[in-house]
């Protein structure tokens, strides 16, 4: 099959689908969240996850001010509280008591921990770059957060007993098929 080839990279943008986190962070007394989806674990040791944040939203300002977030995966059951916390502004309403959003209590740092989070890192800023039209705030990973019950051997998700939401573009969402699965002998060299 040929490809088609542009100049206009903005034309595709990233690369989907790709399962969205939702940050959240504690600053001027009150919670906030924010639906991301470019992020990256960035080092084991130590341990370290990067977000990129718009400085135009209202997030970003109050992940500066603060110096933490908390990175939260959600199942795909979660996906309108997902898409919810995306399309709304902080700015305008507490999308805590607008979506109804349960929390647990972290560990190490004020921003709250998402309920129905399946796994969820208690991030420190330990850096701040400007890339492009973005903020990427690299975070210390102080606490995790894990429901043990989906993880199987080597702590890799079991399909069988969690669907992660995956997010195509605007308001379409899927899951891994666990028909899919497929385990690939590595190369060893």
């Amino acid at each position: 099959m040929a490809k088609k080839v542009t100049e206009d990279a903005h034309l595709l943008g990233r690369p989907y689908p790709r399962s969205p986190a939702v940050v959240t962070m504690h600053a001027r007394g009150r919670d906030n969240a924010i639906a991301c989806g470019a992020y990256c674990h960035i080092s084991e040791e130590p341990p370290l996850y990067g977000i990129a944040i718009g400085p135009e939203r209202f997030s970003h300002g109050l992940i500066a001010e603060s110096g933490e977030f908390a990175i939260n995966f959600l199942p795909i059951e979660s996906a309108e509280l997902i898409l919810a916390v995306g399309d709304v502004s902080g700015r305008d309403v507490d999308k805590f008591t607008r979506f109804n959003i349960a929390t647990e209590k972290p560990v190490k740092i004020s921003a709250p921990v998402l309920a129905d989070a399946y796994v969820a890192y208690e991030c420190k800023v330990v850096d701040r770059f400007t890339i492009g039209d973005h903020s990427w705030f690299v975070g210390k990973i102080l606490a995790a957060h894990y429901r043990e019950e989906v993880f199987g051997e080597k702590m890799a998700l079991d399909l069988n007993k969690i669907s992660p939401a995956l997010y195509t573009k605007r308001t379409l969402f899927l899951t891994a098929d666990k028909s899919s699965l497929r385990r690939v002998q590595g190369v060893k060299q």
